[in-house]
C-alpha cells in the first residue's frame, strides 16, 4: 500500500512523538527545585524590565484608536442601565479612561484601582454617595428624604450608603465608577464582589469594569451576573503592556523580602489577643501542611477552632476573621469547588519564620 506525502509527513510525527515519551520515561528524574536557582535582586531586575524597549507601539496605538468609535454604542448601554464588562489581552486602563474621560462627561466619575493590594470598600462607597450628594444639591432637588442625611457619609452603616444610592427619585442624576482589574487582589474577595454587585444595582450607579484573570467569572453567581452587575460583555484586547498593574505583584525571578515579611505579621498579630493568635496558628498550620490547595475551607478552621476550644460559634470566629482581613494578614478566595477558602498570602518560608516567632 503506497503512501503519499501527507501520510508520510502524519505518520513520522506520530513516530517521533511516541519516541520523545519512550525516551523521557526511560530517563532519570530531576532534582532540580526551583530554590536552586540563583536569583537576582529585585531592585537589580526592575531596573533591567524597565529597560526594555516596547515592541509594535504603532500597532497598538492604532488598535486602542480604533475602538473610539464603539464610545457611543458603550455610552449609550450605560444610559439604558448596563454595566460595561472589558476583557481581552493587555492593559485597559488606558482605554477605559480615555473612554469616560470623552464619552462620560455627563457623568461624576470615579476611578478604582482593583490591582492594589489595600482597597477599602466603605470609602469607594461613600465617595460615591458624596458625589451624588454634591449633584442633587447642584440641582436644587429633594437630595433625599432620610433623617441622617445630614450625617457624614463616611460614618453611615454600608446598608444607609446603599439606601442612598438606590433611592427613587424623579430626577436624572448618575456617578459612574471605573473599575480597573474588578479581579484583581484588592477586590477579589466574595463579600467585596457582593457588595459591589449591590452598588451596581443601584440606580443612580453606572459601573465600567475591566477583568484580566481568566477565572475571573467564578467570582460572581448568576444573579450577581445578569440582575445586579447586568454586565454587557466587550472583548477589546489592547496588547498594551501591564506598566502600572504589575508594579505590586512579586517577581518569580528575584528575592522575595520573606525576613521583612514575617517579621511585618508577627508585629500585627502581637497586637492581637492570645485567641485570635491561636486561631490563626490552625489556619496557619493547615496552609504549610495542605500547600497544594487554595486555601482552609471557613467549615473546616471553624470546626478545628471549636475542638480546640477556641471559638464558641461562628459570630466569635468571624469576629478574629474580620481582624485579620481588615490587617491584611488573610485572604478570602472562592476554589474550584466554589467553598470560600482562607489563605495566608505568604510564602511558606516566611509563614514557618512567624510560626517560630509566635512560639518564642
Amino acid at each position: 500500500m503506497e503512501m503519499n506525502d501527507g501520510d508520510n509527513e502524519e505518520f513520522g510525527f506520530s513516530r517521533n512523538y511516541f519516541l520523545a515519551k519512550e525516551l523521557r520515561g526511560s530517563g532519570k528524574r530531576s532534582h532540580s527545585k526551583l530554590s536552586d536557582i540563583d536569583v537576582v535582586d529585585e531592585q537589580e531586575l526592575i531596573a533591567a524590565a524597565s529597560k526594555i524597549e516596547p515592541k509594535h507601539e504603532k500597532e497598538v496605538k492604532e488598535l486602542m484608536n480604533s475602538y473610539k468609535s464603539s464610545y457611543p454604542e458603550w455610552a449609550f448601554e450605560l444610559r439604558c442601565g448596563l454595566g460595561l464588562l472589558m476583557y481581552g489581552f493587555g492593559s485597559k486602563k488606558a482605554l477605559l479612561e480615555d473612554f469616560a474621560s470623552t464619552s462620560l462627561t455627563e457623568y461624576s466619575v470615579v476611578v478604582v484601582n482593583g490591582y492594589l493590594p489595600g482597597i477599602n470598600i466603605k470609602q469607594v462607597v461613600a465617595a460615591l454617595a458624596e458625589l451624588l450628594w454634591d449633584q442633587l444639591k447642584s440641582k436644587r432637588k429633594n437630595p433625599g428624604s432620610s433623617s441622617k442625611v445630614q450625617q457624614p457619609f463616611s460614618s453611615r452603616s454600608m446598608d444607609d450608603l446603599l439606601a442612598f444610592l438606590d433611592e427613587d427619585r424623579t430626577n436624572e442624576c448618575f456617578v459612574c465608577v471605573v473599575i480597573h482589574n474588578i479581579d484583581g487582589p484588592g477586590l477579589r474577595d466574595s463579600e467585596i464582589q457582593q457588595v459591589l454587585a449591590r452598588v451596581a444595582s443601584c440606580s443612580h450607579i453606572r459601573m465600567v469594569a475591566s477583568i484580566d484573570h481568566v477565572n475571573a467569572p467564578l467570582l460572581w453567581d448568576k444573579k450577581m451576573v445578569h440582575t445586579q452587575f447586568n454586565w454587557c460583555w466587550h472583548h477589546v484586547p489592547t496588547f498594551a503592556p501591564y506598566k502600572v498593574e504589575g508594579m505590586l505583584i512579586p517577581l518569580i525571578l528575584a528575592h522575595g523580602n520573606t525576613t521583612q515579611s514575617a517579621k511585618s505579621a508577627t508585629i500585627v498579630l502581637q497586637s492581637l489577643t492570645s485567641n485570635a493568635q491561636s486561631v490563626f496558628k490552625v489556619l496557619a498550620e493547615y496552609q504549610l501542611s495542605h500547600s497544594n490547595e487554595e486555601g482552609m475551607p471557613v467549615d473546616n478552621l471553624y470546626a478545628s477552632c471549636r475542638e480546640r476550644f477556641l471559638v464558641s460559634s461562628q459570630l466569635t470566629l468571624n469576629s478574629h476573621l474580620t481582624e485579620f482581613k481588615d490587617h491584611e494578614l488573610v485572604k478570602t478566595k472562592r476554589n474550584s469547588d466554589g467553598q470560600d477558602c482562607l489563605h495566608i498570602p505568604l510564602t511558606n518560608e516566611a509563614l514557618e519564620k512567624l510560626m517560630a516567632e509566635l512560639s518564642q
